[in-house]
């Protein structure tokens, strides 16, 4: 939908490519895909503003200004201009919450709190954007992040952290691979936090064709690709670590009923779940299902 509508606007812009001196001069819309585009006001009619209200969302944007760190890091990002030193250590995480729960300010104030520090936050809507981790002598826990948020103020908050980086030669394809990274894993977990390694499988069956996933599907999970009872379990025992009594925990199943459907899946598959390898094979097959 961008890259037509970009043949018709040619002002078309994204949100994280402009600074905060230039927001001012686009009209902006948040698409189907929750990415947030501005048009020139000067390039839009009256009638097209209303045309295009009618399938995209009006956006207000309000986010916290840029600082001068965050000004840095934005161009670094989205320019050709190489720092004058490029070495050093940093990752970025993407977060996302809903727009109802919190305002931006008050989120980067409360992250702020939990790195006892300023952290340069860059924003590609005001509720989602990207916290960028510097030169940290101790691993932030984003899992208890989350915690503090849901108990503290009620607001449900997803992270997708990215790997480290050791030069900012790698930031601008790092920024962009991670921002491809967090909307694939989306699709296919629920988890709070979302890791880089976590998400590979999420990302390699997403960019398979409808044609290799189907084939993928037919032929590891065979007549089990209906029975969703069996599905479920089979993807718990995997999300358990191939631990049987974690699994039937989880499932409450006694030992003997989790057994029995484990014996089944490879009765009709062939497989044994219980090995590792072969393990890997249905994961990717399940991920295609959905």
């Amino acid at each position: 939908m961008i890259e037509q509508l970009r043949k018709i606007f040619s002002s078309l812009i994204s949100y994280q490519d402009v600074t905060d001196d230039e927001r001012e001069q686009y009209h902006w819309f948040l698409t189907p895909e929750n990415r947030l585009i501005g048009i020139d006001k000067q390039e839009l009619t009256a009638k097209e503003n209303q045309l295009l209200n009618s399938f995209l969302v009006p956006y207000t944007i309000s986010v916290p200004k840029m600082t001068p760190e965050e000004e840095l890091w934005h161009t670094y990002i989205h320019s050709d201009k190489t720092p004058y030193s490029t070495s050093m250590t940093y990752r970025f995480i993407h977060f996302s919450f809903q727009r109802d729960q919190m305002d931006s300010s008050s989120f980067k104030e409360a992250v702020n709190e939990f790195f006892a520090k300023q952290v340069p936050v860059l924003w590609e809507n005001d509720h989602e954007g990207v916290i960028i981790e510097e030169n940290q002598d101790e691993p932030i826990s984003y899992e208890t992040i989350i915690d503090v948020f849901m108990s503290d103020l009620s607001v449900n908050i997803h992270f997708f952290v990215g790997p480290f980086m050791s030069s900012l030669d790698q930031a601008t394809k790092g920024y962009q691979m991670l921002l491809t990274g967090a909307h694939i894993a989306r699709k296919y977990s629920e988890k709070a936090v979302i890791t880089y390694i976590e998400a590979i499988p999420y990302i390699l069956i997403d960019q398979s064709s409808d044609g290799i996933r189907t084939d993928l599907v037919r032929s590891v999970l065979a007549d089990t690709a209906d029975d969703n009872d069996l599905l479920k379990t089979i993807e718990t025992f995997i999300a358990c670590n191939l631990n049987v009594s974690v699994t039937a925990k989880e499932l409450y199943l006694h030992r003997n009923s989790l057994q029995y459907r484990l014996d089944k899946f490879k009765h009709q598959t062939g497989i044994d779940i219980r090995d590792f390898r072969q393990a890997v094979s249905v994961y990717i097959a399940l991920l295609a299902v959905k």
